[in-house]
């Protein structure tokens, strides 16, 4: 038995027009794509227009520059390491190949300055250049670059050198990490786009206040209240 239709009806009504909004967000009527993936890509462009470390970290990395180093890279399979293999030639290094082990040994400074260089190229979205270079696809090559440094971290650790272990790790974590995520997406600004992220997150408080306050008006209308 309804105790209060007015309050219940109401609750209702509003939980109706929620749902359907719910339906349109879901609905590919945002330069077709749901809302959800509309708003992903947007905040994707805006945050990647924030998360261009490259240029820090090519500073770092020149103090490197004339310290050799020789690691042991234990890569997934033979075809991975052939992959790699002219990563680290590109940047004047020795490599030797046994299987899928290779052996490494070379400037730092120069091969963490030729993995930047593909970084840089495939954060602006030039991945045709880094594939021109190497001869097969871009990502497979950030991958393949993202894979060694992690090697490599582990293998100058084991080395004591713990200096240039952090300056493997934060080339890959904040160059070719972030240029893999943020490949071929286009970034703006917040300033350019700060009506729609003000509208956004305006939206989402009151849309999630309006899906409560449907669901205690039609409990309490229905004659259902929280006591103390």
């Amino acid at each position: 038995m309804i105790a209060n239709k007015k309050e219940f009806f109401g609750g209702a009504g509003l939980l109706i027009v929620f749902l359907v909004v719910l339906v349109v967000i879901f609905s590919p009527v945002f330069n077709g794509k749901n809302g959800l993936e509309y708003l992903d890509a947007l905040y994707n462009s805006i945050s990647k227009g924030s998360a261009y470390y490259i240029p820090k970290v090519m500073e770092e990395s020149d103090r490197f520059t004339g310290d050799a180093v020789a690691v042991t890279l234990a890569m997934k399979n033979d075809e991975q390491a052939q992959q790699t293999v002219p990563l680290f030639m590109k940047a004047g290094a020795m490599v030797n190949t046994s299987s899928a082990e290779l052996g490494v040994s070379g400037d730092l400074g120069n091969i963490l300055a030729n993995c930047l260089a593909d970084a840089d190229d495939m954060f602006a979205n030039d991945g045709s250049k880094v594939a021109d270079k190497y001869g097969y696809d871009e990502k497979r090559v950030l991958y393949n670059w993202w894979k060694a440094l992690k090697l490599m971290d582990k293998d100058l650790k084991k080395q004591q050198k713990f200096k240039e272990a952090k300056m493997v790790a934060l080339v890959g974590k904040k160059a070719v990490e972030c240029s893999y995520n943020y490949y071929k997406i286009e970034p703006q600004k917040i300033s350019d786009r700060i009506g729609i992220v003000v509208f956004s997150l305006v939206f989402y408080v009151v849309y999630t206040l309006w899906y409560g306050f449907a669901i205690m008006f039609m409990f309490e209308g229905w004659g259902m209240k929280l006591e103390h």
